[in-house]
């Protein structure tokens, strides 16, 4: 026998373990942005409005996201919209 067995040979199995644990790694450290419900994302804006992050426009009855200049006139897709801009910021200074 030249080479090493073939059933004896593991590297490939080394090497998808090795990628599903940095893929998991990966979506571990991002945001999650589908367990947003109606409650904290209420809170949420709540607390961007706060911190003015984002005005309240009531006479057009909608929110706008200050550092994107993007409008919203529902809280629920504002508060999605803010958990992926803020991923988005943090993996660029990464």
């Amino acid at each position: 026998m030249i080479g090493p067995d073939i059933l004896d040979d593991t590297t490939d199995d080394y090497e998808r373990l090795e990628t599903e644990l940095v893929a998991q790694d990966r979506d571990a450290a991002r945001y999650s942005t589908a367990d947003i419900n109606e409650r904290t994302a209420r809170k949420l804006a709540s607390d961007l409005v706060d911190d003015g992050v984002v005005t309240p426009v009531p006479d057009q009855r909608v929110l706008v996201h200050e550092p994107s200049g993007e409008a919203f006139d529902s809280i629920t897709q504002l508060a999605v919209f803010h958990r992926g801009w803020r991923a988005a910021v943090d993996a660029e200074g990464d």
